[in-house]
């Protein structure tokens, strides 16, 4: 009982002290702590979308860089032709990202393993390079954002506002995880991952589930997106390539697969050792890879899971004798007769 208790407090604890980010900040005199922060929940956001489909799925999915930058043109080209309505912005990012996610999805999903695996890798790659082709919007060089997304009461422009908004929307996308972890309809897609012919044999559409998770998962990442062209206000094709895609499976696998608490844990554990390494040193990716693979490792069942222990039963005696079941009134028992025959002897 008192794991659980702290499992339970652990998610609104981290709330808590990620909202004190940006007081902290101002304290300290350092806004570039409410950036980094800003970046940090727009990547946990990421990693908790990708979650749905590779912890709770188990499919691995190379690609979902792809609904990153999606979501990113669909500010920048917008606001390219003058229209800075958030909400437009907003409607055109979802549409957009559950379309490509609902034609993707349909034909990786045909697949399994290492087929899946290269063919979102092949479609990501596929929308990278569309986007480079795209001269009139910067092309390669990206696409400059000079007009922030205003929702009406509010401008997505600066740090702070994306803070706040990047916290408010992981904090509501969270609570909805752990409902949906815990509903029928997330019991039916965990059981894909253990067992997808039973599920099929009970009658469920193991295409149907795993391609509507496929679909929510791209929406999500695609708002995630917009949150990201607004705090860097810029869109680049190189938010749509594959090592931002490795990037987002590293932080889901270290915070640990399959949780709710793992991908925001590993996001912020990934991008402060990057920021940390970074500082010591431009080669700072020949410590960033040792330093995963320890991780991974050492903490298995991610960050996210590190309580487990405290709910862990002591390891049985191997030289204490099994104890047999009761037999209840109308109940037979069904142990051996000689086992039963020396019991009544003794």
């Amino acid at each position: 009982m008192q794991a659980n208790d702290k499992r339970r407090w652990a998610l609104p604890l981290l709330f808590l002290v990620l909202a004190g980010v940006p007081f902290a900040a101002q304290w300290l005199g350092e806004p570039f702590y409410v950036t980094l922060g800003a970046r940090i929940l727009i990547y946990a956001l990421a990693a908790l979308a990708l979650n749905l489909v590779l912890g709770f799925a188990g499919l691995v999915s190379f690609g979902h860089a792809m609904f990153l930058g999606l979501g990113c043109y669909a500010v920048g080209i917008l606001s390219y032709y003058g229209f800075g309505n958030g909400w437009l912005q907003l409607a055109v990012c979802i549409a957009v990202c559950a379309l490509v996610a609902l034609v993707v999805g349909t034909v990786c999903l045909r697949t399994s393993g290492i087929g899946f695996i290269m063919i979102t890798l092949a479609f990501a790659q596929m929308f990278y390079f569309l986007a480079v082709s795209l001269r009139e919007y910067g092309g390669d060089d990206g696409l400059n954002i000079y007009e922030a997304s205003a929702f009406g009461l509010f401008e997505l422009d600066g740090s702070l506002p994306v803070y706040w908004a990047a916290w408010a929307l992981l904090l509501v996308c969270s609570i909805g995880m752990l409902r949906l972890r815990r509903s029928p309809f997330g019991m039916i897609l965990r059981a894909t991952h253990a067992n997808p012919r039973r599920v099929d044999a009970l009658g469920y559409s193991v295409f149907g589930v795993r391609l509507t998770a496929y679909v929510a998962s791209g929406v999500l990442t695609g708002v995630a997106g917009l949150l990201l062209a607004n705090l860097t206000a810029f869109a680049s094709p190189s938010y749509m390539s594959w090592p931002v895609s490795g990037e987002l499976i590293v932080m889901v696998v270290i915070g640990g697969l399959g949780s709710v608490l793992g991908p925001i844990v590993g996001a912020i554990a990934y991008l402060l050792m990057e920021e940390a390494f970074k500082s010591l040193t431009q080669h700072w990716m020949l410590l960033m890879g040792p330093a995963v693979v320890v991780i991974a490792m050492l903490a298995k069942g991610g960050y996210g899971n590190s309580l487990a222990w405290l709910r862990r039963a002591p390891p049985a005696d191997p030289a204490a004798p099994a104890a047999a079941p009761p037999a209840g009134d109308g109940q037979q028992d069904r142990r051996p007769p000689d086992t039963l025959a020396k019991e009544a002897s003794a």
